[in-house]
C-alpha cells in the first residue's frame, strides 16, 4: 500500500508470508515421509514441488476430519510409527514400496471405517427430578 509517496505493508502481506512461510515447512516436514517410501531423487523433489503448490491444504481437510472421524488420529499414528520404523531398519530390511503403501492405506482405511462403524456417543442431557 502507498500512502504520502512510501511503502507500508498490510495485514494481508503478513498473512501471505505466513502462508507462504507455513508451505515451506510443510514440504520440509515432509521429506521424511517421502523417504520411507522411495529413494528416488525425482520423486522427492517432485513430491516437495505439488506440496509448495498447494497439498498443504490437506492438513486443513485432515484437521476437520480429526472431529468428525476419532479414529483417524490413531490411524495416522500407526502410519508415522510403520514410516519410523521404515526409515529406522532401512540398512536391514528394505520394505518393498507397494507393501508400504498398501500398509497405509490400509491403516487409513480401518480408522475411517472404525469411525463409521462406532461413531462417537452423543451426550443425552440429564434428567431433572429424578433421584
Amino acid at each position: 500500500m502507498r500512502e504520502n509517496g512510501r511503502r507500508f505493508a498490510t495485514p494481508l502481506a503478513a498473512a501471505v508470508v505466513l502462508i507462504a512461510t507455513f508451505d515451506v515447512v510443510f514440504a520440509v516436514d515432509s521429506i521424511p515421509a517421502i523417504f520411507a517410501v522411495t529413494r528416488e531423487t525425482f520423486l522427492v523433489y517432485a513430491a516437495n514441488a505439488f506440496s509448495l503448490l498447494g497439498l498443504a491444504s490437506l492438513y486443513f481437510v485432515l484437521a476437520g476430519m480429526i472431529d468428525r472421524f476419532r479414529y483417524l488420529n490413531v490411524g495416522l499414528g500407526v502410519v508415522l510409527v510403520f514410516v519410523g520404523a521404515k526409515m529406522a531398519l532401512a540398512d536391514i530390511y528394505e520394505i518393498p514400496v507397494w507393501a508400504s503403501l498398501g500398509v497405509i492405506v490400509v491403516t487409513l482405511a480401518a480408522a475411517v471405517a472404525a469411525s463409521l462403524l462406532r461413531p462417537e456417543p452423543v451426550a443425552r442431557p440429564a434428567l431433572e427430578g429424578r433421584s
